[in-house]
């Protein structure tokens, strides 16, 4: 039983137990021990890294040998060079994105006319239009990747762009930075 507090006196405590009544103490119970818990255990990579001997099998092609030389980038007179490698660097938020895989030049310049005036309409600063790397095109290489360049160009709404990093599309998608 644990002594009283000094401080509560024999008529406070007399007037407790009578606006209280009777009580019967609680039982103090003993829980089960808890079970130590198991070392975490990394599956997904483990299956990750078990399918990169299968997967490198599937292409016919070095990729690294694509990713050279193919980078998009272009900045706006007036802004500063800080601007683009903020931007190649992924330091900006993409707020919307858009996919033209399987159009035409036609269908791809309207949908990203269209595309860039809804962004434009929301507010939206940051963007990626993912146009693919041409890996089906004929000899004349990648038709809408080439569209996306030169139609961004000649944007006065753009003022910057550049090529995706690696985990955003890389070589086959840009990031694209609109006027506010």
């Amino acid at each position: 039983m644990k002594r009283r507090s000094p401080s509560v006196h024999d008529d406070d405590s007399r007037l407790f137990r009578e606006a209280i009544g009777d009580v019967r103490p609680v039982v103090a119970t003993e829980s089960a021990p808890e079970r130590p818990r198991p070392d975490p255990v990394p599956f997904m990579r483990d299956a990750d890294e078990a399918a990169v001997p299968a997967d490198s099998l599937l292409f016919d092609y070095d990729p690294a040998d694509l990713e050279v030389g193919e980078e998009l980038s272009y900045l706006r007179d007036g802004y500063p060079p800080k601007l683009l490698k903020q931007l190649k660097r992924g330091q900006f938020s993409i707020q919307a994105d858009v996919d033209l895989h399987q159009m035409n030049a036609a269908a791809a310049q309207l949908t990203i006319t269209e595309f860039l005036a809804e962004c434009h309409r929301d507010g939206i600063r940051c963007v990626r239009i993912i146009h693919g790397k041409g890996l089906r095109s004929k000899a004349a290489g990648p038709v809408l990747k080439g569209l996306t360049d030169k139609l961004l160009r000649r944007r006065d709404d753009v003022v910057a762009f550049a090529s995706a990093r690696p985990m955003q599309g890389g070589t086959g998608a840009v990031v694209v930075l609109l006027k506010p």
